[in-house]
C-alpha cells in the first residue's frame, strides 16, 4: 500500500520525537534532576550546539534515516534552490504616461469635496471626514 507524504512525515516525526526523549534520558545518565534540567534548557532560541551530544547524534542520525525513508517511499528529495523568479509587475494600461507627480513644493495639497469641487485642505494635517465618534 502506498503511503501519502503526510503519513510518511508523521511516522518520521513520531520516531524522531521518541528517539529524542530516549537520547535525553541517556544524556542524563538516569538522574531525574539532570533530565529535568536538560529538558528545561531547551527553548525556542536553543541552537543545535546547545543540545547534549547524545541528542545531537540522534538528530543527525534521524535526519539521515528520514531522508533515506522518503527516497525509499518514492518521494523526491533534492537540494534547495533559490526561490523561483518573481513575475515582473503588470504594465500600466497607459504605458505612454509616467507615474503621477506629487504635490508641488510649497503648495498645500488639494482636497475634493464633490465631483468637481477643489479647495485647499485645512491647515494642521489631514482633511476632516466628518464628526469623530466619541
Amino acid at each position: 500500500m502506498v503511503k501519502t507524504a503526510n503519513e510518511v512525515m508523521q511516522e518520521v516525526i513520531f520516531s524522531v520525537v521518541i528517539d529524542a526523549v530516549e537520547a535525553l534520558k541517556a544524556a542524563s545518565k538516569g538522574l531525574p534532576n539532570t533530565l529535568l534540567r536538560d529538558i528545561n534548557a531547551i527553548h525556542a532560541n536553543t541552537t543545535f550546539n546547545d543540545l547534549p551530544p547524545e541528542l545531537q547524534a540522534m538528530i543527525s542520525g534521524g535526519v539521515r534515516t528520514a531522508l533515506t525513508r522518503l527516497l525509499r517511499e518514492g518521494y523526491s528529495v533534492s537540494p534547495a534552490q533559490g526561490a523561483p523568479p518573481r513575475n515582473p509587475p503588470p504594465q500600466s494600461h497607459r504605458p505612454d504616461r509616467g507615474p503621477r507627480p506629487g504635490p508641488r513644493p510649497g503648495k498645500p495639497p488639494m482636497r475634493r469635496d464633490g465631483p468637481n469641487e477643489r479647495r485647499p485642505a485645512p491647515k494642521g494635517g489631514r482633511p476632516s471626514r466628518g464628526p469623530r465618534p466619541r
